[in-house]
């Protein structure tokens, strides 16, 4: 399928953009609050990790809650709303830094305050994706998405690390305050009459218990949530090691930190692509062994002596990180039926970003005991280990199913997606 396809239909280009222009703005926030951080702690790893924590943890309270809202309500009236309490999270942040009257207390509140937002936001945002497209089209719909996240995550770092060493950090938030515009408008501007979008499922009991029972009951969502749960924890704290490793080892500043960002982005976006144009369906075994590789290039990225290996390396990780979440998520979307899918979706991001609460204040602890190197090899190693352990569970789980069901065809396996009926995938 090719990488353009959804971009055929006019709603789902606006709603892209939108989200394009917001993202960079949110990224460039999100590299400066680090900063500010370091900055007024004195280089404090905890306090990183705290920060990142409370602004996660609202994922862990409120993540199914988001996944019922979404189910229940309008997606586009929620986005809104939830847009524009973050555009004013934002601008709140940057009046307070540019008047000099902030401090970490303020920051930590507002975090949280975004963090509320964000999981009611999250859930609605990606289960919106499948009302703008067909379903023929909604791979290459989510391809896109990520591509454009991990564009916005390449861009976004680079630009905040050059905009505080030129303004400082207030000016950074006040910008992306105002990108919020952008996706406000493009979800204004939407048609509801789109004769390409699908028909929404009609409303019916919204309780979290029945995603849970479906997610149970199919392999095909088990098995990439219950990955994501310990690498979303401890392998995907980027946010919190990458600032760590540029301040406290190699002793750079605002503008070094922001290329190394670039450079785990630039991976991310150019892996999104590739497998945006990959011409076979996600499957289970593309996402345990990718997130292998992973586990292996984050241990190898926390020994690379200097500067310019670990740069070059972070590029590779960046790949292998957006390949692992992209295939997780298509997996989901694909296979999660319809009328749960915002609730099946909240799931997800509640396991992908809330354990965010515990792995960021434990990596920022790791790395002030043992050095920021440490961070970076634990996440690896519990991410290694998980994936080799789930794909020997989940083999083993197909191959009782088989010598239970012969001779069904092999499509009932775990590791079968999104193939005709009756077809053997060629990945198996």
């Amino acid at each position: 399928m090719p990488v353009t396809h959804a971009l055929a239909v006019r709603n789902f280009r606006r709603y892209l953009l939108g989200q394009l222009v917001s993202n960079i703005g949110t990224w460039m926030q999100r590299a400066a609050q680090d900063l500010l951080v370091l900055g007024t702690t004195g280089n404090s790893g905890s306090a990183v990790g705290i920060v990142t924590a409370l602004q996660f943890l609202p994922q862990t309270l409120l993540g199914l809650t988001g996944g019922v809202l979404a189910d229940r309500y309008s997606k586009r009236r929620t986005l809104l709303l939830t847009q524009t309490a973050m555009a004013a999270q934002s601008l709140l942040l940057g009046l307070l830094t540019v008047t000099g009257t902030v401090n970490l207390l303020s920051v930590y509140v507002l975090a949280f305050a975004l963090g509320t937002a964000t999981a009611v936001d999250g859930p609605a945002r990606n289960a919106y994706i499948c009302e703008l497209v067909s379903n023929e089209r909604t791979p290459s719909a989510v391809s896109l998405n990520a591509a454009q996240f991990n564009m916005a995550r390449s861009v976004g770092p680079a630009l905040a690390g050059l905009a505080v060493a030129a303004f400082g950090t207030g000016p950074v938030f006040l910008l992306n305050a105002a990108s919020y515009l952008a996706v406000l408008y493009g979800l204004i501007t939407i048609r509801n009459d789109a004769p390409d979008a699908p028909a929404r499922p009609r409303a019916g009991p919204t309780r979290a218990r029945d995603a849970l029972r479906h997610i149970a009951t199919t392999p095909e969502l088990l098995l990439p949530i219950s990955l994501i749960a310990f690498v979303g924890t401890f392998g995907l704290n980027f946010q919190v090691t990458i600032s760590l490793v540029a301040v406290t080892v190699f002793h750079t500043g605002a503008a070094t930190f922001g290329y190394l960002s670039a450079a785990y982005a630039l991976g991310s976006l150019l892996g999104a692509i590739y497998w945006s144009n990959h011409p076979k369906p996600p499957t289970a075994r593309r996402l345990t062994s990718t997130t292998i590789g992973f586990g292996a290039l984050e241990i190898a990225q926390g020994l690379m002596p200097g500067y310019s290996s670990f740069l070059i390396l972070l590029f590779f990780t960046g790949g292998a990180a957006v390949t692992v979440t992209t295939t997780a998520n298509a997996l989901i979307q694909l296979h999660a039926d319809p009328h749960v899918r915002g609730r099946v979706l909240s799931v997800y991001f509640l396991v992908l970003l809330g354990g965010t609460p515990v792995g960021a204040p434990l990596v920022g602890l790791v790395s002030d005991t043992f050095g920021s190197r440490s961070s970076l090899m634990l996440g690896g190693f519990v991410s290694l280990i998980t994936a080799l352990a789930l794909s020997v569970s989940f083999a083993s789980r197909s191959r009782r199913r088989l010598r239970i069901t012969e001779p069904t065809p092999v499509a009932s396996s775990p590791f079968a997606s999104a193939q005709p009926k009756g077809e053997r995938h060629p990945d198996l």
